[in-house]
């Protein structure tokens, strides 16, 4: 009896082995298939890049992480259907000023997301919104530099459907609430600046025209956003031409250089032509 105990465990010890070589090999074989995914993914986005950016800008050069221009989103999102984009801009590798930033998603059926003018004075250096994924995408932010120079940055997001996710609202919420603004100031970051930090939202579907109404199951048609200006007593801060990537209930977090205690004003113009206006005091000392 004792022998054949002997025996089990003698046999046992080489099982365990062989067990756990096969588990090593089949994590190998999952990571090794998971990286080529993920650089197949990489490639395929390149591929539409590749593609695409001579439509969008021609046969002009495009210089890669200069320092210029710097991208930020997470590499995988929570939720496709708004995924946080974070675009830093650096003045000082940029002498002749920056004059705009293309967003693109490789991977998204109007690959654009948005173009955003920099107004000459504005001072801006950082710029945030919300978009929608389709697919595993690049993320590219484009700056061009008021002498035409090129600057490009990218990030790869993980995301799936965001284009066709239902909407958070009903049709008839979104459309009681339409054009709906408000502007939330923060508090300066350091003393005497002329550095202001604003966050505009605006209430709108945003619809891309690949939702579907949770009813009927047809297709709501696409409405969005088009044009946006954002300007401190006439002086431009910004403005943006935007596309169905931008989420619903537009969101924007910029910081700009203060000229003066003029008002805040904003107007914006969707796809069936409404105009929505709005202006606010401007608290130079912060909130």
């Amino acid at each position: 009896m004792q022998n054949h105990a002997y025996s089990s465990r003698q046999l046992a010890l080489p099982l365990a082995s062989v067990f756990a070589a096969i588990i090593l090999t089949i994590g190998t074989l999952l990571g090794s298939s998971g990286v080529a995914n993920a650089q197949q993914t990489t490639a395929s986005s390149d591929r539409i890049w590749h593609d695409l950016k001579g439509d969008v800008f021609g046969d002009r050069v495009i210089l890669v992480d200069t320092g210029v221009v710097r991208i930020e989103a997470p590499k995988r999102a929570q939720d496709a259907a708004i995924v946080p984009v974070d675009i830093y801009l650096d003045p000082a590798k940029a002498p002749d000023g920056i004059k705009s930033v293309t967003l693109i998603i490789d991977a998204n059926p109007a690959p654009v997301a948005a173009t955003f003018q920099l107004g000459k004075d504005a001072g801006v250096t950082h710029l945030s919104t919300r978009v929608r994924v389709n697919d595993y995408s690049y993320l590219r932010a484009i700056a061009e530099t008021q002498g035409g120079q090129l600057h490009m940055s990218q990030t790869f997001v993980k995301a799936s459907g965001g284009c066709s996710a239902p909407a958070v609202k009903n049709q008839d919420e979104a459309n009681a609430t339409m054009g709906q603004m408000k502007l939330r100031q923060f508090p300066p970051k350091e003393t005497m600046t002329k550095t202001e930090e604003l966050q505009l939202m605006i209430r709108h579907p945003n619809n891309s025209g690949l939702q579907r109404d949770p009813l009927t199951q047809y297709f709501i048609p696409a409405h969005f956003v088009q044009k946006l200006s954002i300007s401190q007593a006439g002086q431009p801060i910004l403005s943006m031409e935007g596309g169905i990537s931008i989420s619903e209930d537009p969101n924007f977090r910029f910081d700009f250089t203060v000229h003066g205690n003029g008002e805040i004003q904003v107007e914006a113009i969707d796809t069936d032509g409404k105009t929505f206006r709005n202006q606010w005091p401007l608290e130079t000392a912060g909130l």
